[in-house]
């Protein structure tokens, strides 16, 4: 019997990837087989994860917050750490968000935007997962508008009070820290600032979003703060304005440019395996031409969205990547990861809709991967930007 070949193998992509990176890549594809992927569909089903038990053991191999430096952090270089955010995408979608969150969103935030005393105190314990982070930037009304945020933050003597609501923060219900974003009165202006709250604060719950048909095996959440009391020093001294959530929500999106692909490569080897063990009049599905049309042009779509990645990484990794190519990373990738499921859904026939392969838990998670962190509408916008120098957004 033939062998498959590997379709991002086929590309050759291992060639553009250094030594050090590779293997942090291979530990975390290992890990994902052999401690995650046999209870995935389980978790999907029941809606259920053990974030606690995977943060704890994500700290122990090292990717949260990976792509920082110092404070317990592993300080790896910008790829490596879009190479571990594929392999975990390749698992779950949820899996990937959970680690996203924590480092690109909330340490991220801390480290980037934050004290030195705020670093100290929490940033080795993310680390280790000992302690879990969300981010509170979404609310109800405002999405892809987070300027118009009516979450407050007043002063109160040496104290802050927040009042408000956020809604979809991913790891809100488990999570020990938030990183809030808040209307606060400097002067005559209104500036959005951080604050870095810990949730068992009086005021703060975080009722958790059961009723999911996408990223069921993660932890999705309403943040509530009722007149939440913070002192002074609970304020992010660096950040000023949107473009201190703006800065955290491009990291996290650069993990998508590749964590996506993740899912797209995912269903496609299950497609690959399936169809050469599956008989139809006679012969496997994958001697017939429909097939392998659908494989390959699946996998040349794969294949440049991986090269695209790559390139990302290396302008990341040199210190010039810009907002508006993370956007051509994220439109791109996930629209073609998407567009990959759905058609490996059709090779599988009534097995594709099963939770015994992951190709339909990929796609419906890939549904909410291709609206948060950015629309593609949103995306498209900031290109068009960069493009024409004209903003379009209202």
């Amino acid at each position: 019997m033939a062998i498959p070949q590997s379709p991002l193998g086929l590309f050759g992509t291992d060639a553009l990837i250094g030594e050090e990176d590779r293997a942090i890549r291979d530990t975390v594809r290992r890990y994902v087989e052999d401690k995650v992927r046999p209870h995935l569909a389980g978790w999907y089903e029941s809606g259920e994860i053990p974030a606690r038990d995977l943060a704890k053991e994500l700290g122990g191999l090292g990717v949260l917050g990976m792509h920082l430096e110092g404070y317990g952090c592993a300080g790896t270089s910008a790829t490596a750490y879009g190479l571990a955010c594929m392999e975990l995408e390749a698992g779950d979608s949820g899996l990937r968000s959970l680690v996203s969150v924590q480092g690109s969103l909330a340490m991220f935030a801390i480290w980037q935007h934050g004290s030195e005393e705020q670093k100290q105190e929490w940033l080795p314990r993310m680390a280790a997962g000992e302690v879990i982070g969300c981010f509170g930037l979404t609310e109800p009304d405002f999405g892809s508008n987070p300027a118009g945020m009516r979450t407050r933050a007043v002063r109160d003597g040496g104290d802050w009070v927040l009042e408000g609501t956020k809604m979809w923060i991913t790891n809100g219900s488990v999570a020990d820290v938030a990183v809030v974003w808040a209307q606060v009165q400097e002067g005559a202006e209104e500036k959005i600032r951080g604050f870095v709250v810990p949730t068992d604060t009086p005021g703060f719950t975080a009722p958790a979003i059961k009723q999911k048909m996408s990223l069921r095996a993660s932890v999705t959440s309403e943040l509530v703060l009722d007149g939440v009391r913070v002192p002074a020093s609970a304020m992010l001294p660096k950040a000023r304005g949107l473009a201190g959530p703006l800065s955290c929500l491009n990291e996290a999106r650069y993990g998508i440019v590749f964590g996506a692909l993740g899912a797209a490569r995912d269903c496609l080897e299950t497609a690959l395996a399936y169809s050469g063990e599956r008989e139809i009049f006679d012969k496997p599905l994958a001697g017939y031409q429909l097939t392998q049309a659908k494989l390959a042009d699946m996998t040349l779509e794969l294949g440049k969205a991986m090269l695209l990645a790559l390139h990302l990484g290396r302008l990341k990794d040199a210190g010039t990547l810009t907002p508006a190519q993370v956007s051509l990373g994220k439109l791109n990738n996930v629209r073609e990861a998407l567009a990959i499921a759905r058609e490996c859904r059709t090779l599988l026939g009534a097995a594709g809709i099963t939770l015994e392969y992951p190709i339909m838990r990929h796609a419906n998670n890939l549904e909410s991967v291709l609206t948060y962190e950015g629309t593609s509408e949103v995306h498209q916008l900031v290109i068009g930007q960069a493009l024409t120098g004209r903003a379009a957004f209202r």
